[in-house]
């Protein structure tokens, strides 16, 4: 299978994608191949699958190794692919990153497992063995407020001594947090600090961080990478206009109800709404209810008409649809295809 070597470190923008559904456990097959050119004709630096946006958790294991394949054969080694194997289980998690490793993948993302709570200690040396037994380079994924667990400062940099372990996500929303990274990692540039929650990603990549796993950059891949880019620049007047439109879309579509899967049903909403994939939940969610949708039909015309209205060097680009979210899970119409 066709792989990208992995760039050390890893910069840019990394979108978690979505998963496209036509039912709980069916994959939207022609939805995903649209999002996939989408997100890739945006210019980004990678691809993250089965991550939390991409509701991993979830989804059986047939469906992530079907999900995996396809994506790693259409990217066909254009952009490095980065696999989520988050699990409970050790085993289950080596034999998706083999998966990975064998479909073309250039890397594996993982969490500390969830549910028993493990201590530091305990934590490191399940890193060590898992490092131990993987095909492929991992980043370690920081996500206490979904696993209760937090790889701390000076866990990271002993981590980073492994063979195996060439960065970190952080999406605890904590930047005192990932200031401690950045300096404790100071002397480590190879190694790969990227941000999760994409309202931090200006002020990281200002920082010295090295870019985002925007989770908004499935709608809009051009506008996260030119934020990137311009913060990357010092072209700070730039990279605050163009994180103003960022914050935009993050108050204005994902925030139509006050649940957690809010986010994940704004992104998919909007998708769905764009004609790129069906917006269907794996359960227990549900997509919105038809009041939700007229206000979330609103929202998305907003933000589409403040992105048209940019005069940016590199204009930016808005996708095409119809503006209105299509009834819950049809057949896609032949003219969207």
């Amino acid at each position: 299978m066709t792989s990208i070597p992995l760039p050390r470190p890893l910069r840019g923008i990394i979108p978690p994608m979505i998963t496209p559904l036509k039912e709980p456990d069916r994959l939207d097959v022609k939805g995903l191949s649209r999002l996939i050119e989408h997100i890739c004709s945006g210019g980004v630096h990678g691809l993250f699958i089965l991550g939390s946006t991409g509701e991993a958790p979830h989804l059986s294991y047939a469906l992530r190794r079907e999900l995996i394949v396809r994506v790693c054969d259409q990217v066909a080694g254009r952009k490095p692919v980065l696999v989520g194997i988050m699990d409970t289980s050790f085993v289950e998690s080596i034999n998706l990153a083999c998966h990975a490793e064998q479909a073309g993948a250039a890397a594996v993302v993982f969490a500390p497992p969830y549910y028993y709570p493990l201590s530091p200690a305990e934590l490191f040396e399940h890193v060590q063995r898992l490092d131990a037994e993987l095909p492929l380079p991992v980043f370690l994924y920081n996500m206490p407020g979904f696993t209760k667990l937090s790889f701390e400062p000076d866990m990271v940099a002993r981590a980073a001594e492994l063979p195996n372990v060439r960065g970190l996500k952080d999406s605890s929303g904590n930047m005192i947090y990932f200031s401690k990274l950045r300096h404790i990692m100071k002397d480590r540039p190879d190694f790969t600090l990227l941000v999760g929650p994409e309202e931090l990603m200006v002020e990281a990549t200002l920082l010295g961080g090295h870019g985002g796993v925007c989770g908004g950059a499935n709608l809009f891949p051009h506008l996260y990478v030119q934020a990137y880019e311009a913060a990357l620049a010092g072209d700070l007047k730039r990279a605050v206009s163009l994180h103003e439109i960022i914050m935009h879309v993050s108050t204005a579509l994902y925030t139509i109800d006050s649940h957690e899967s809010s986010f994940r049903k704004g992104v998919k909403g909007a998708l769905s709404c764009l004609n790129i994939c069906h917006d269907a939940m794996p359960e227990p969610f549900q997509t919105f209810t038809e009041v939700q949708r007229e206000q979330f039909t609103k929202r998305l015309k907003a933000v589409r008409e403040s992105l048209e209205k940019q005069d940016y060097p590199n204009r930016l680009k808005v996708p095409t649809g119809t503006g209105s979210i299509p009834p819950r899970n049809p057949p896609l119409m032949a003219a969207r295809i």
